[in-house]
């Protein structure tokens, strides 16, 4: 969208604001999904993730939010967060003679030994999950509001599909 075409104005303070933002937005949507004391958090992290770029293609327009975020990317992060979530199970399923016991992943992967803590091995299969869910979210929704905003964008331009 070239500055002929904005609806508004260009705004300085909301531009350095917003990019100010984006980063620290990020890093609290990772921290929701990640948790301090568990997982847990995978949808809500996605969705304040999501809110991130949201807000910079609000600001800046859809042109600059593809190239923060191409349709590339956006397609990756939902394939790879199905595969992280669905990889689990299947890793789950194989490994424990079908019984798909999330928290008790065998002793292949050798965490214990070096955690020196049990449970630890359950921490990983719920970290997958969370950030599977986590970029699935983030991905779907900013998906939906570039499909939105382009909509707008072609009705402004005059074309009609």
């Amino acid at each position: 969208m070239t500055q002929e075409k904005r609806a508004y104005k260009r705004d300085v303070v909301i531009e350095v604001t917003a990019s100010l933002m984006f980063p620290f937005i990020l890093l609290f949507g990772l921290y929701v999904m990640m948790g301090t004391g568990g997982t847990g958090g995978g949808f809500q992290g996605g969705t304040i993730l999501a809110t991130g770029f949201i807000l910079y293609i609000t600001v800046f327009g859809t042109d600059k939010g593809r190239e923060k975020m191409p349709e590339s990317v956006n397609v990756f992060f939902k394939s790879f967060g199905l595969f992280l979530y669905n990889g689990a199970g299947w890793l789950c399923i194989l490994f424990s003679l079908a019984t798909a016991q999330w928290l008790n992943m065998p002793a292949f992967w050798p965490v214990t030994e070096f955690t020196g803590i049990a449970g630890a091995r359950g921490f990983l299969i719920a970290y997958m999950i969370s950030v599977g869910i986590g970029l699935t979210v983030m991905a779907s929704f900013v998906s939906q509001y570039f499909d939105l905003s382009m909509k707008e964008d072609d009705e402004m331009d005059g074309d009609e599909g």
